[in-house]
């Protein structure tokens, strides 16, 4: 790994460290665990009031455009209510960067507006026909305007079809209960690698993955035809149909891996999204099966 890469992951891991040291201090007793926590506190206020000074000392927009645009100072500035760009531009942005995914998976979503810390969303396309891909737009988004806004509370969505209000935790116990198990997200810098057309597998926590790249677009699915259930290993990608190299069914993988001619069933997509600047999956944490 590059210094430069090294010294951005060590700082991204930053917080985590932190959490594993104050939970370090608990174990000497309440008395060490508060000292800790106040020490952390104090620091944290100290830089704070830095920032504040260094961003009133700015008067160059294009200057405080390019601090609020690095990941590691832009989440710093979000920390201490001090980001430039109000919420509403940050959830614009957000959306913008997550709308050529949704795209892939024959989806958009329209900012509808945000009050009283709740950001309201319309979901619309084709993907709505296929369940497990909704899910995975959604999660996509969700994780997208989260870390753009932390201050948010809560998002709803909107069915554009059927223009029904419906909060996205709702949306998303589909994701954490029942057939669809807890997801986590995994950095797989790996994937600009791959080249157009080629067709890639990889291990992403203890789940079997599946990612091609069409264009400029990086996709993946888990890695099971729903045809004869057998791992995809060995498929080979015309245009954006996926051959499955045991039963031969075809999957557009442009369009949420929905069958193709007489093939049926969905591949079952994982969401691959920029974040923190390097390509990353969402997997289940245990596989499930693609969709029939």
């Amino acid at each position: 790994m590059a210094d430069a890469d090294f010294e951005d992951s060590h700082w991204r891991s930053a917080g985590e460290r932190i959490q594993a040291l104050l939970a370090a201090c608990a174990t000497d007793g309440p008395a060490a665990q508060a000292r800790a926590e106040q020490l952390v506190g104090e620091v944290v206020d100290l830089y704070g009031a830095a920032l504040t000074r260094v961003m009133a000392a700015v008067d160059d927009p294009a200057l405080a455009e390019h601090l609020a645009a690095d990941d590691l100072v832009g989440s710093l500035l979000l920390v201490h209510g001090i980001h430039p760009h109000d919420v509403t531009e940050r959830v614009s942005r957000a959306l913008d960067g997550v709308r050529p995914y949704l795209g892939s998976h024959g989806g958009d979503v329209r900012l509808l507006g945000i009050a009283d810390g709740v950001v309201r969303l319309s979901f619309s396309g084709s993907c709505s026909s296929c369940p497990s891909s909704a899910v995975t737009l959604e999660l996509a988004v969700e994780d997208a305007v989260r870390t753009a806004a932390p201050e948010i509370d809560s998002v709803e969505a909107v069915a554009a079809e059927v223009a029904s209000a419906i909060p996205v935790d709702s949306l998303m116990s589909r994701v954490h209960s029942g057939r669809h198990e807890p997801t986590t997200w995994y950095a797989v810098p790996e994937l600009e690698a791959l080249r157009a057309g080629e067709v890639a597998g990889f291990a992403v926590g203890d789940i079997a993955v599946l990612a091609c790249r069409v264009g400029d677009a990086v996709l993946a699915y888990l890695d099971q035809c729903p045809g004869c259930a057998n791992s995809m290993s060995g498929a080979t990608l015309s245009g954006a149909v996926l051959r499955c190299p045991s039963c031969h069914a075809r999957f557009d993988v442009v369009h949420a891996g929905a069958g193709t001619g007489e093939s049926v069933g969905h591949l079952r997509p994982v969401p691959v999204l920029a974040r923190d600047g390097v390509l990353s999956m969402a997997v289940p944490a245990q596989p499930m099966e693609a969709s029939a």
